[in-house]
Parts: structure tokens; C-alpha cells; sequence
């Protein structure tokens, strides 16, 4: 079980910059991959693994877990590198990215992977499964929690807004749901696909306890995260992140279209390298 880190947040901005770092790692290996998203999500996933939730590593189903439920497949590369970061997957199976009989295929598989909770990828499943697995473990008397972590984009679909209406119906207390707002998809700016604003709003219409920060900020990651597990009342959480793509590799961040981002086969070590010179500054 993981301790709370005391004192100041240093440990967790090194373990969010070794994250970035692995999945740039793991990106060079096939020369493409969802990097932005990894990139931008490294710093949730650094509190979510080193702060937040309870976990043995050499023990990935150990019954009193915390779960993480990867709602958007194609994060998977972002997970990878934090579930090697926290001692759930070897790391010498980063060199696997994406190659044949892998147990690190591009988009998130439970099948094969140690730690992957759920296969998602089809966009508005997440926040449903994640809705069964919290009756699931209400029924047991657990006190685990789930945490899901979900897209903008898929606030379009009406699956996440049928679930979180189900979510506070339930009362599921032990739900933390996590939207990062990177307001990036496949289709263009998130919010010109389709408008989603103000979302901390439309959560607590819903009946949740809706908290918004800075999704690359350490420090408010980590206060949100402990508001959220500790909450007094029996209502689903949630923490709306505004993260920016490709965050700590500047270059990347400038990048245009960087839903899938093109990244030539010499910038992997060079971004690599900004990674480390933005770390050790």
C-alpha cells in the first residue's frame, strides 16, 4: 500500500517528469503514438499513482485496490509509463511497445495487460463500466475506490452523461472521475466539435462534487486529489483537468495538430533531451 507523500511535492514532479520521459522512451521504439496525451497526462497520473491510490505492485489484482479505469484507449502509452514507474509492469518490456505478442499494445487491452483495469477505446464507455465496477464493490463492502479518467471529447457522448446522471443517483461516494481538457481530438478543437462548457457546472447539476485545476500543476492536483478521496458527503467526485498537450517537450507543445502528432525519427532523442534540460532548470 502507497503511502501519502509528506512535505513538499518534489518527489511527485520527478515521478510526472520519469513518466514523460518512459513514454517518450516507448514512443521512439515504434516512432509514433499518442505522445501529446502522454505528455499532458503525466502529471494526473504522477499523483493518481504516487499519492492517491492504494496498491501493491507485485500484487496487481490485490482485492482492496484502488482501480484505475483508462477510459480512453489511446492514453495507453501514458499509462504504461506510470504503471513501469510504479513497479507494475517490468521495465524491460518498454522495448515490447507496440511490437507483435506484446503485453503493451498501442491502445489499452485489460487482456493483456498487468494493471489495465479496462479495454477502453470506444469512446463514452468508460464512465459506465466505471459506474458497474463502484455497485460492484458497494455490494462487497469495499473501500476502494475507482478512479476514471476521461476525455473532452467524450462529453459529446450521451453514455458519460447517462452514467454520471446514474452516478449520483447511486451515490457512489466511491467514484473519482478525472476529464482532462486538452480541447483536442481527432476532429479538431474539442471545443469546436461540440461545445462542452462550463463542465465543472453541468457536473454538479448532476449531483457530483466537481472540482477544476490546472491539470499540469502538481500542487493543486494534489490538494484536489485529497478533497476529493476525502469528501464528507455521499455524491460522486469529479476533477476537471486543463492539461496542455505535449507538456514539457516545448516544441511538441507548438505543434498545430498534435491529436496524433508527427514526430520525425531524429526529434524522439531531441525531445528527449529538452525533457531532461526542462527538468534539471
Amino acid at each position: 500500500m502507497n503511502a501519502p507523500i509528506l512535505g513538499h511535492n518534489r518527489p511527485l514532479i520527478k515521478k510526472a517528469y520519469e513518466i514523460r520521459r518512459t513514454a517518450l522512451q516507448m514512443g521512439k521504439v515504434q516512432g509514433q503514438g499518442y505522445i501529446a496525451q502522454a505528455l499532458d497526462i503525466a502529471d494526473v497520473l504522477s499523483v493518481a499513482y504516487f499519492h492517491a491510490m492504494q496498491y501493491r505492485p507485485a500484487e496487481p489484482e490485490w482485492e482492496e485496490r484502488d482501480r484505475f479505469y483508462l477510459s480512453i484507449g489511446h492514453y495507453a502509452i501514458g499509462l504504461y509509463a506510470a504503471l513501469i514507474e510504479a513497479g507494475i509492469i517490468p521495465r524491460e518490456e518498454l522495448e515490447s511497445y507496440g511490437t507483435d505478442d506484446s503485453r503493451l499494445p498501442m491502445s489499452g487491452m485489460a487482456a493483456y495487460t498487468p494493471g489495465m483495469e479496462i479495454t477502453g477505446g470506444s469512446l463514452g464507455h468508460g464512465l459506465p463500466i466505471a459506474i458497474g465496477g463502484c455497485l460492484g464493490l458497494k455490494v462487497k463492502k469495499s473501500k476502494s475506490f475507482i478512479y476514471n479518467l476521461l476525455s473532452d471529447g467524450e462529453l459529446g457522448e450521451g453514455s458519460t452523461w447517462e452514467a454520471a446522471m446514474s452516478a449520483a443517483h447511486w451515490k457512489l461516494d466511491n467514484l473519482i472521475a478525472i476529464v482532462d481538457i486538452n480541447n483536442q481530438q481527432a476532429d479538431g478543437p474539442s471545443s469546436q466539435v461540440l461545445a462542452s462548457e462550463p463542465v465543472d457546472k453541468k457536473f454538479e447539476a448532476f449531483g457530483w462534487f466537481a472540482q477544476r485545476v490546472d491539470g499540469n500543476d502538481i500542487d493543486a492536483l494534489v490538494k484536489a486529489f485529497d478533497a476529493a478521496r476525502n469528501h464528507e458527503h455521499a455524491v460522486p467526485r469529479v476533477i476537471i483537468c486543463d492539461t496542455l498537450m505535449g507538456k514539457g517537450v516545448p516544441f511538441l507543445e507548438a505543434r498545430d495538430k498534435n491529436h496524433f502528432i508527427r514526430v520525425d525519427a531524429n526529434e524522439w532523442d531531441q525531445a528527449i533531451a529538452v525533457l531532461d534540460a526542462e527538468f534539471a532548470s
